[in-house]
């Protein structure tokens, strides 16, 4: 079958929730049996979001080929099983840098350059070298109608139309039908608006999502379907959910997934939504009972930092049956006002990736807690870091013990640069990156969780445990049960004479899924739930 393409947009507002959208419509779509790809196109002119600050932009996410990403990419990989990666997210800095390159190699000899036909054919270009191989490509533009950024994008979706056909190209608006209180009523002019404003650029919307607080009336939905020329059926309401992972079986009620079939004249089965029905029940009635995590991070006011992070510890909870509440607490505040109090009644402790000093100390503080309170411990990243350099002051005695990231001359840099980072000057796509296999001790919390010896996981760091301090602290105890054997790089550390006790220097949230939890947060809540107060 020829790929067929499906092209979401989002007017009126941003973090409408085209993401989520995208997603779920992929999950409901391999529900039916269609093999499914998703792409993210981003209108900002950064080459990747890796060198943007977590305040700027959310979370990094990371594929297995080492690209760095929009967080939306995890929402995409958590909802379906497609194998994302660099292709599957773009920006227009990485479009205007290819086609520079190719000006500068002399491709264009003769011609002038200009946003169309050359940014728009290479944005297409991307697009179908992505979808290769799928049945389905959902594609998600950045932004909002009416950004001067986009437009580029949205002028490549709309010749796309031209290019393969009207049966083989959908496009999917999500927009803001607002509730306005003091009138008692729901508004669709935004909607009308936004709407216009595509139409304007040549694109007719073939089904609307319609984000809203409450049920849209069916005389609202003919409202909408009349006055923004688009069949009354195609009209979906989009409610705010109780938990997110139910918003696919809404979309399916809504009959979102088979007025995309039809549109696009598909023949499928009937989705099999068996699995997240019972995802579903075990978010809304745990049997199980709750346990409480502390994340203690330095990016606690923005929760879209940690998004991978709090799914999988959600994802983790779904394993055991059991609800897992979240109580995100501040590093630096930790610093000036101890752990004692903010941590009681914890029954784990997760201290999550990140960069800079600002917090560490803090960290540290609330590993010294978790390590001498036997309270289930998990720190990733950073995390791990950390937890290796508050076991070399505290009991391996050793004075100044830090990484050399925060103090370069440090007396014992426990956490010190990768060799193959010495001499790296630019900060973009320079770490290590992506996933790398990693061997497994038997016997080690690592290794029971995954019932494996060997794993792959990925990363996004600069900074290492440095070998130098292996012997010392595994003569106090600790216990080295991950390696990385091709460089012979510390991967995952542990305290055996605990609970649960691992630091890991992956990242094992990116790859955790609701219908498949990752083994490390399944173990670290099932500790968590064991030891609960």
């Amino acid at each position: 079958m020829k790929t067929k393409f499906i092209f979401v947009t989002g007017g009126v507002v941003s973090s409408i929730g085209k993401g989520l959208a995208a997603a779920s419509l992929g999950a409901l779509l391999e529900a039916r049996g269609l093999r499914v790809t998703i792409q993210k196109l981003d209108p900002y002119i950064n080459v990747d979001p890796g060198t943007m600050s977590p305040f700027q932009h959310g979370e990094v996410f990371v594929t297995d080929d080492g690209a760095e990403t929009d967080l939306d990419l995890g929402h995409y990989e958590r909802y379906t099983s497609a194998k994302l990666s660099k292709k599957s997210n773009f920006t227009t800095g990485q479009v205007y840098f290819s086609v520079i390159e190719k000006e500068r190699r002399g491709d264009y000899l003769g011609g002038t350059v200009q946003v169309i036909p050359h940014i728009t054919d290479q944005i297409k270009a991307n697009m179908l070298e992505n979808a290769k191989g799928s049945d389905i490509a959902i594609v998600e533009i950045g932004g909002t109608v009416g950004d001067i950024e986009s437009l580029p994008f949205l002028e490549a979706i709309r010749q796309m139309k031209s290019d393969r056909g009207a049966g083989n190209v959908l496009y999917l608006h999500v927009t803001l039908v607002p509730y306005i209180k003091t009138a008692g009523e729901l508004k669709t002019k935004p909607t009308q608006h936004s709407v216009k404003e595509l139409r304007e650029i040549g694109i007719q919307p073939d089904i609307l999502l319609c984000r809203c607080e409450q049920e849209l009336p069916q005389e609202m939905k003919a409202k909408i379907a009349l006055f923004c020329n688009v069949e009354e059926k195609a009209v979906i309401t989009s409610r705010d959910a109780e938990h997110i992972y139910a918003v696919p079986m809404a979309l399916n009620l809504e009959g979102l997934d088979e007025q995309v079939v039809e549109k696009l004249n598909i023949w499928t089965k009937a989705p099999d939504l068996t699995h997240w029905q019972q995802v579903v029940a075990k978010l809304t009635h745990p049997e199980e009972g709750e346990v409480k995590i502390a994340v203690v991070g330095k990016y606690v006011d923005l929760k879209e930092s940690y998004k991978s992070l709090s799914e999988a510890l959600t994802h983790g909870g779904i394993a055991n049956d059991c609800k897992v509440s979240l109580f995100y607490l501040d590093s630096e505040k930790l610093e000036e006002e101890g752990t004692a109090q903010a941590l009681a009644g914890m029954d784990g402790i997760l201290v999550p990736g990140g960069f800079g000093e600002r917090g560490t100390e803090g960290k540290i503080q609330a590993i010294q807690y978790a390590r001498e309170n036997k309270v289930p411990f998990f720190g990733i990243c950073l995390g791990m870091q950390m937890a290796a350099v508050e076991f070399a002051r505290n009991v391996c005695n050793f004075d100044e013990a830090f990484s050399s990231e925060f103090k370069p001359e440090c007396a014992n840099p426990v956490i010190h640069l990768m060799e193959e980072q010495k001499g790296v000057e630019r900060k973009g796509g320079t770490m290590r990156l992506g996933a790398y296999p990693c061997s497994l001790v038997k016997g080690t919390f690592a290794q029971k969780a995954y019932g494996a010896t060997e794993i792959s996981e990925r990363h996004r760091h600069r900074y290492e445990f440095n070998n130098r301090f292996r012997d010392a602290i595994v003569e106090k105890g600790m216990v080295i049960s991950g390696i990385y054997r091709q460089g012979d790089l510390v991967e995952i550390i542990e305290i055996p004479d605990h609970p649960w006790f691992l630091g890991c220097q992956f990242h094992p949230e990116f790859k955790s899924k609701p219908l498949n939890p990752h083994p490390l947060f399944k173990a670290f809540i099932g500790a968590a739930k064991t030891a609960r107060k």
